[in-house]
């Protein structure tokens, strides 16, 4: 398993964000096997298809070239004329051969890895001037292994070459019995044909070249916990950051409801563990609404604020635990709880209003029993 500098050992796949700007430095995995036998093939095939084509064109370009007149032996601008039109004609022969090679050259990093245009990988790096840099490079394993590669290469091609030559021998023996123009003909085909044959074998290093680079590219990228974590905490923040600000947004949301207990009409309490702040204004509101709650050290607070405004303050178990699972601060009551709230506000209203009250059974209000329990 690889390491890095600090001697930690990158065990974890490489993130989105790594890959990201590894693209960006211009580190993205590449065969040169795969372009070199692309490029290989390509000129073989082109050669095979358009190669006499292209022969009888440079024939006629090199007649028409080595016909000179005796106006051309005075008169050095016809000279000039001619040169110039030899070149155009040799440019429109040997173009479309250059420009099956660039288009071979600009899709072959397609097929493995993509292709990628990186103005960072442009910049001047000065660090690969140092010479103890590049002479530790010299003797490094990836240098070791570029070398058995190349050893491995020439031994392939120079079997298959051995074999080629082996298979044709009677034909280029037979050359000598042939015309001249039917000898070049016949040898033409014998190098076009070996010359294809020699690149196919290349394609058994690529097929190994391949998969090799896409690993080592892999290996390369690999990550560290550490590293990983910090790039978590430059995505998503630091852990301990965001959960001091959710702390800070708790607790000023627990200033705002204690804020609105004194605008209450009843605290209905559980009584020491829960306590829930109610408020009801017939003419504006269609059902009591929830103004605080809270449960331990904040209910003690609500019942403190309340009792410090002359808030009444009811104990009424069960419906206070009902009310404290199922309702949500600013929002209405549960509907389902209309019927003990409006007990509970029909004693409060009589005693804020002087009346002689007789209280209800606030350990029997009709609240469901399910209500009473922590939701799962």
């Amino acid at each position: 398993m690889a390491e890095n500098a600090d001697g930690q050992e990158k065990s974890e796949q490489p993130t989105e964000k790594k890959l990201r700007e590894a693209r960006e430095k211009g580190q993205v995995p590449r065969s040169k096997e795969l372009a070199t036998v692309l490029m290989l093939l390509g000129a073989g095939v082109y050669f095979l298809v358009l190669g006499p084509y292209t022969v009888q064109q440079f024939e006629a370009l090199m007649r028409e070239g080595l016909s000179l007149d005796r106006a051309h032996a005075f008169d050095l601008k016809k000279d000039l004329e001619l040169i110039i039109g030899l070149f155009v004609q040799a440019w429109a022969i040997v173009w479309p051969f250059l420009a099956v090679m660039v288009v071979i050259a600009v899709a072959s990093p397609l097929l493995i890895g993509g292709w990628n245009f990186a103005p960072k990988a442009l910049a001047p790096n000065f660090a690969k001037l140092n010479p103890i840099t590049g002479f530790a490079k010299l003797f490094s394993l990836r240098n070791l292994l570029e070398l058995v590669k190349a050893l491995l290469k020439v031994s392939l091609v120079a079997l298959v070459a051995v074999l080629v030559i082996g298979q044709m021998l009677d034909q280029l023996l037979g050359l000598a019995k042939l015309s001249l123009l039917n000898a070049m003909g016949e040898a033409a085909s014998i190098v076009v044909w070996s010359f294809i044959l020699i690149s196919l074998s290349l394609i058994v290093v690529a097929l190994i070249d391949v998969p090799y680079q896409l690993w080592e590219h892999t290996r390369q990228m690999m990550m560290t916990r550490q590293e990983v974590k910090e790039e978590f905490k430059q995505q998503e923040g630091d852990p301990q950051v965001k959960g001091r600000i959710r702390q800070l947004q708790h607790e000023m949301a627990q200033r705002r409801m204690l804020q609105k207990v004194p605008e209450a009409d009843v605290v209905i309490t559980n009584p020491t563990h829960f306590a829930v702040a109610l408020k009801y204004d017939p003419a504006t509101m269609r059902e009591p609404i929830v103004l605080a709650m809270g449960a331990d050290l904040m209910a003690s607070q609500i019942r403190t604020l309340a009792k410090k405004h002359h808030v009444p303050v009811v104990e009424a178990p069960a419906l206070a635990r009902a009310l404290y699972y199922n309702a949500q601060e600013g929002a209405p009551i549960p509907y389902q709880l209309f019927r003990a709230v409006a007990a509970v506000l029909a004693y409060v209203y009589q005693l804020r209003d002087g009346q002689a009250a007789t209280p209800p059974d606030f350990e029997h209000l009709p609240v469901p029993e399910e209500m009473t329990q922590p939701p799962p």
